[in-house]
């Protein structure tokens, strides 16, 4: 049975080249955690390889994975952005972006063929990885007097709690992610703190 209370995904970027009779397939594997950052990825990208012939892609997004898009840029429908969205959940990661830069070496490949090309080359990429556990976070909202300072920030730390935003000023706003395990914990802690208000955000 899968844990809910965690999620895999990729601890930071790797690259992978696969070569079939003369193209280069080169595979880009990235930690993504926003749509945008996937758009200025992809950017990024086609300025380095601006002669590539194709720059195919598959993202899996959101700790329940159901965020995703492919592309296959120009390749037979289904020979790219399939095989590669295949190895991500093969691997069971999400939050993961892989872009396969292919470099046409003037020999058709067939449809099996690039199938097999774009799904080892982000297979290779992955290998190159390190698969990491994250906790999955829930965002709450806290609303405090700056005399509470030091009794909510003790709590943040001890439940390993990420802080995502903060204006600090006479009153205070936080916004921070709580570990799904400790959640329940940290609530009723915090919920002794007079004057602490909290509100559950939606997720992103």
């Amino acid at each position: 049975m899968m844990r809910t209370d965690f999620y895999n995904t990729i601890q930071g970027p790797s690259t992978a080249e696969f070569k079939d009779r003369g193209s280069r397939f080169l595979a880009f594997a990235y930690p993504l955690n926003t749509v945008t950052d996937f758009k200025n990825l992809r950017t990024q990208l086609k300025k380095e390889h601006p002669k590539a012939n194709h720059h195919c892609f598959a993202y899996r997004l959101g700790t329940d994975g159901t965020i995703f898009r492919v592309s296959d840029d120009g390749e037979p429908s289904g020979s790219a952005g399939r095989p590669i969205l295949g190895q991500l959940d093969s691997n069971q990661v999400t939050n993961v972006l892989i872009i396969v830069v292919r470099y046409f070496g003037g020999t058709l490949l067939g449809v099996p063929g690039l199938i097999n090309a774009y799904k080892t080359a982000a297979a290779l990429a992955l290998k190159q990885n390190s698969i990491i556990q994250k906790p999955i976070l829930l965002n709450y909202r806290l609303q405090f007097d700056y005399m509470l300072m030091n009794d909510v920030m003790k709590l943040v730390k001890q439940y390993d709690c990420i802080i995502l935003k903060q204006e600090l000023q006479l009153f205070c706003l936080m916004e921070t992610g709580v570990p799904k395990n400790h959640s329940e914990e940290a609530l009723i802690k915090l919920k002794e703190l007079k004057g602490l208000e909290i509100n559950l955000l939606t997720s992103t």
